[in-house]
C-alpha cells in the first residue's frame, strides 16, 4: 500500500504531479479542489489574494473529472487540476472586475483565449486573484478587493501586478495560475513570494479577453506555478495563435531560426548591478552563485556589463500611459473619484507630444538591435529579477545597497524584456536573511524559452531556499 496522502501535501504538491495522482486514481479532482477550498479559508483572510471564490463551479467540474476518470476517458494533461486566473483576464460566468470599482460586477460571457486553453486540458477554474487597479502598479490594491499581503511577511508586499496570483501559489491556495506582465508583473510577484513565472516572447501567448486592450503592444500573458516543470507545462498549453490576437502570430512549434542545436554547449551571460544597480548584495550573490552552478552543469558562463540596457522604464512607460489614458479617462469622466490613486495618476497624466512618443519607439527599436546583437553570441542572459527582495507596503522610497532609490527602481532588471519582447524566467533560487526568496532571471533570444525552461528547472530552489515555504 502507498504512503497515505495528507491535505497539507496536497496543496504543496505541483500541478503535474496532481495530475498524475488524478489521472492514477491516487487522489480524486473532488479531494484535490475540497483540499484547496479548505487552504483558502484558512490563510485567505491574512493574504487577501483570493477575490472571486468559484466553489460550487469547481466541485461541480471536480465531480465531472471524477467520473470521466472512472468511464476511461480520454483525459487532459491538466485533468482534473484547479487553477486560478488573475482578475485582469475574462472568465465566462464568472466576476471579473479588474480591480476598479468601473467594473465592480462584470460579468463576462467569454473565457480569454489562455483561461480557454488550461480548460481545455482539463484544468477547473477555482479562483479569481488581486491585482492593481487596471493592472498598473507594482502593489496588488485597490479600492474594490483591497490590499494583498505576502506570505512570507504580512507586512510585505508579493509585488504587482499579479501579486494575488503570486501570493495564492505561494500560499498553497493554488497549484498553477494566469497571470500577465507589462514591466515586471509576473516575475516580479513571483521573485517576491518563492515561486516561477515565465513572461514568453511578445505573441507567443495570445492576450485577447484581458484588460486593458489598448497596451497589447507591450503586455505579456504567462503561467505561474511553484515549479519550472508546472510553468512549462502551462507554456506549452497556452501557447500559439488564437485567431484574435494581431500579435499572436508564431506557430505553436515555431523556434528561432539561430537556435542553438541540442548537445552544444550554452553560452551564458550575467551580470548585476552593472547593468542594472544599484542591487542589494544578496541578491546579486544569489546571480552569481547561480552562474558558478551553471557553469558547474557545462555552460560557458562569463561576467558581462550590457552597457547598451540604459533606462527602459522612462520610455515603455511613457508609451504604456500614452495608450492607456486616454481610454481610462474616457471610461472614468464623471466618476474620477471612484479611481484609486493608480488610476488617478493615469487619468492625470499628461499625453506625450508626437516627438516624444517616436523618440521613445526609436529607443525600443534601439534596445531590441543591441539584443539582437548581444545574442549572437550569447544563449542566456542571466540577472536578477528585481533589485531588493519583498518591499514594505506602499513604500515609495527603498534603500538599496547604501543607495536611495524610488519604487520605481523595483522594475528596472525587468522592463527591458517588455520593450524588446524578449522571453523572461522568474526561477525561484535563494533565501534572504530575512527569509525572504531570492530570484534569479533568465532570458533568452526570441522564441527560444525552451532553453531558459531547461536551465531554470536546473537550478529552482538550489541556492539555499530548498522545500522552504511560508508559514501561515
Amino acid at each position: 500500500m502507498g504512503k497515505m496522502i495528507v491535505k497539507s501535501d496536497i496543496t504543496y504538491f505541483d500541478a503535474t504531479k496532481l495530475a498524475s495522482l488524478i489521472r492514477n486514481r491516487e487522489l480524486s479532482s473532488v479531494e484535490v479542489v475540497k483540499a484547496h477550498l479548505d487552504r483558502i479559508e484558512a490563510v485567505n483572510p491574512k493574504i487577501n489574494a483570493i477575490v472571486t471564490l468559484n466553489a460550487e463551479g469547481a466541485l461541480a467540474a471536480a465531480d465531472q473529472a471524477d467520473k470521466a476518470i472512472a468511464r476511461g476517458d480520454k483525459t487532459g494533461p491538466l485533468h482534473g487540476v484547479p487553477f486560478t486566473v488573475k482578475d485582469a483576464l475574462d472568465t465566462a460566468g464568472i466576476l471579473t472586475q479588474r480591480g476598479s470599482r468601473f467594473f465592480a460586477g462584470n460579468v463576462p460571457t467569454q473565457d480569454a483565449s489562455t483561461v480557454a486553453r488550461l480548460k481545455s486540458a482539463g484544468g477547473i477554474i477555482l479562483a479569481k486573484t488581486n491585482l492593481p487597479e487596471f493592472s498598473t502598479w507594482t502593489e496588488s490594491d485597490n479600492l474594490l478587493t483591497g490590499r494583498t499581503n505576502n506570505p512570507w511577511n504580512l507586512d510585505r508586499t508579493p509585488g504587482g501586478s499579479s501579486g494575488g496570483e503570486s501570493a495564492a501559489i505561494a500560499a498553497g491556495m493554488s497549484p498553477l495560475g494566469i497571470g500577465s506582465d507589462v514591466a515586471i508583473s509576473v516575475r516580479g510577484p513571483a521573485a517576491f513570494t518563492g515561486i516561477a513565472a515565465l513572461k514568453a516572447t511578445h505573441g507567443r501567448i495570445p492576450y485577447s479577453g484581458h484588460f486593458p486592450t489598448v497596451t497589447s503592444q507591450w503586455w505579456h500573458v504567462g503561467p505561474m506555478a511553484r515549479t519550472v516543470r508546472d510553468v512549462a507545462l502551462a507554456y506549452s498549453l497556452l501557447k500559439g495563435p488564437d485567431g484574435a490576437d494581431g500579435y499572436a502570430v508564431h506557430a505553436k512549434t515555431a523556434i528561432a531560426d539561430t537556435a542553438r542545436i541540442s548537445g552544444q554547449t550554452i553560452r551564458v551571460g550575467w551580470v548585476s548591478d552593472a547593468a542594472f544597480g544599484p542591487v542589494d548584495p544578496e541578491i546579486t550573490a544569489a546571480v552569481k552563485a547561480a552562474a558558478t552552478q551553471l557553469a558547474a552543469l557545462g555552460c560557458d558562463v562569463e561576467e558581462v556589463t550590457l552597457p547598451f540596457v540604459g533606462d527602459p522604464l522612462s520610455p515603455l512607460m511613457m508609451m504604456v500611459y500614452a495608450e492607456l489614458g486616454p481610454e481610462i479617462r474616457k471610461l472614468a469622466k464623471g466618476r474620477e473619484h471612484d479611481l484609486h490613486a493608480v488610476g488617478q495618476g493615469i487619468y492625470d497624466s499628461q499625453d506625450p507630444s508626437f516627438t516624444d512618443f517616436n523618440a521613445a519607439l526609436r529607443k525600443a527599436e534601439a534596445l531590441r538591435s543591441a539584443f539582437s546583437a548581444w545574442f549572437d553570441q550569447y544563449d542566456v542572459l542571466l540577472c536578477p529579477v528585481t533589485p531588493m527582495t519583498a518591499t514594505p507596503h506602499g513604500a515609495q522610497e527603498l534603500v538599496v545597497n547604501g543607495q536611495t532609490v524610488s519604487w520605481l527602481h523595483v522594475m528596472s532588471a525587468t522592463s527591458a524584456f517588455n520593450l524588446t519582447g524578449l522571453p523572461a524566467l522568474s526561477v525561484p533560487f535563494a533565501l534572504s536573511s530575512e527569509r525572504l526568496p531570492i530570484s534569479v532571471q533568465l532570458v533568452s533570444r526570441w522564441l527560444n524559452e525552451d532553453v531558459i525552461l531547461q536551465l531554470g528547472a536546473l537550478l529552482e530552489r538550489r541556492g539555499g531556499l530548498g522545500d522552504t515555504w511560508p508559514s501561515l
